[in-house]
């Protein structure tokens, strides 16, 4: 099958190469501008465009993926298919129908659950034990398409959005395959979505990733394993603001603290840290990343700080 390959982030590159190792033909590549990256701020080539150069494919980074110009470049390609993992961007009609066999994308949820930009990070932030992934047909509305196939796949109870998203790229690269072998068998059915179940995982803000100290023990241990790496889940010090990461919760531990107060250090132990009250229970917080320096377990953090039982985060 010839294929226009859609994609940008690291997520999309098992889906690109599991496509050129079944043997379809990828005629071109459809990615996201270089952008500034790193502390100097220099322009950066997403992860597919690299694969792409590495296979010797065609290119294109268009800032938006319209216009005659860009459309009659993408019909030239004379494809059977567009596919879409991860690309970052909302494509118009014309350019959805471009390809003979329309437009597919792969989807880190299993739709009509988690439509947007976000699913893996929503998925663990809102306490999901399953998620998985869908290959979807799409159409002009965001994730709403028929469903072509779908992988479900647990989340594991310590697990955060970086491991996630890993596993997740590969299970979504094999049902992508399967799912184009399917279609060329004319063996694949198109099941539309139930419109009643669908939720939405918008994009992250800062906000989201704020601690809120309030809220239960597993509740917490949830928004730090989502928005762990980036942006990464933070709160305020005394001083500074600091980035939590690998939390144990303990949903039942008793206290009468004010939701963000450390209950206990364990400077010697590197698999507890730091214990913090939440609104019910409490959580150890066992890896931290103070504002420009680097992450680090939170028992190194503790050396020669300011911070003790009583002392609390906001």
């Amino acid at each position: 099958m010839k294929v226009v390959f859609w994609g940008t982030p690291e997520f999309a590159l098992p889906s690109l190469r599991a496509l050129l190792g079944e043997g379809h033909e990828v005629v071109a590549v459809v990615t996201q501008p270089d952008r500034p990256a790193g502390r100097r701020r220099e322009n950066r080539p997403p992860p597919v465009k690299v694969t792409a150069h590495e296979e010797r494919i065609p290119v294109a980074q268009p800032e938006k993926p319209r216009g005659d110009a860009f459309l009659g470049w993408l019909k030239a390609h004379d494809a059977d298919l567009n596919v879409v993992v991860a690309y970052g961007q909302i494509l118009e009609p014309d350019v959805l129908a471009a390809a003979r066999g329309g437009s597919v994308n792969l989807h880190a949820s299993l739709l009509p659950e988690l439509r947007g930009a976000a699913p893996i990070h929503w998925a663990i932030a809102r306490g999901y034990d399953t998620t998985g992934v869908t290959v979807m047909r799409m159409n002009e509305r965001m994730d709403a398409g028929p469903i072509l196939f779908q992988v479900p796949e647990p989340i594991g109870p310590q697990e955060t959005s970086t491991e996630l998203a890993a596993r997740l790229s590969e299970i979504g690269a094999e049902a992508l395959v399967e799912a184009l072998a399917l279609m060329e068998a004319e063996d694949l059915e198109e099941t539309p979505q139930d419109e009643t179940r669908a939720t939405y995982a918008p994009l992250i803000t800062r906000d989201h990733a704020r601690i809120d100290w309030g809220r239960t023990a597993n509740a917490v241990s949830c928004q730090i394993r989502a928005f762990d790496d980036a942006p990464g889940a933070w709160t305020h010090g005394s001083r500074e603001e600091i980035k939590m990461f690998r939390p144990a919760p303990l949903a039942h531990f008793a206290h009468t603290a004010m939701p963000g107060t450390v209950l206990a250090l364990e400077p010697v132990d590197a698999s507890t840290g730091m214990l913090v009250a939440c609104g019910t229970g409490a959580i150890w917080i066992r890896e931290v990343q103070p504002s420009g320096r680097r992450r680090m377990m939170t028992i190194e953090w503790l050396r020669g700080r300011e911070i003790g039982v009583g002392s609390r985060f906001e």
